[in-house]
């Protein structure tokens, strides 16, 4: 009984040193894109839309400049990581091969002090993101396309 407890352990260190440390990291920076910039069925994309994703997201505090949410399916998201969905854009960036629908919130006014009040702006887009470890962690840019 005690060597298995002592095997499970040897094994299980041997597995934690075997993780990249930046896996964790990785995924915490995907969710945090997701977080911000990801709304897969949005309730209107109108200027009030933009208003409260924002302070949803938690982007009010001081008020965000402007912000980009993109709707649809994530792992398409996820793919222009890939060559499935995306290709190279200029240094370590990836350009979405396909346009994705988004609305970019841009924030009305000069104060970065609440309340926030956002335009709207819906439309079709292709995307740029920067990924680390196949995954989009950076929203850098969208592309309109006509």
């Amino acid at each position: 009984m005690v060597m298995r407890l002592g095997l499970f352990l040897l094994v299980f260190m041997l597995g934690l040193g075997l993780t990249p440390p930046t896996l964790a990291l990785d995924n915490s920076r995907y969710r945090d894109f997701l977080t911000k910039h990801y709304d897969a069925t949005p309730q209107g994309r109108n200027d009030r839309y933009c208003e409260s994703m924002m302070r949803k997201q938690g982007l009010t505090s001081p008020c965000k400049g402007i912000n980009t949410f993109i709707h649809g399916n994530s792992r398409h998201i996820k793919a222009i990581c890939g060559d499935k969905n995306g290709n190279p854009y200029g240094e370590n960036l990836r350009i979405s091969k396909s346009p994705f629908q988004v609305t970019t919130c841009n924030l009305r006014g000069g104060s970065p002090r609440p309340p926030c009040r956002y335009r709207a702006t819906a439309g079709f887009r292709n995307i740029v993101v920067a990924c680390e470890n196949d995954l989009p962690v950076h929203l850098d840019q969208s592309i309109f396309h006509p």
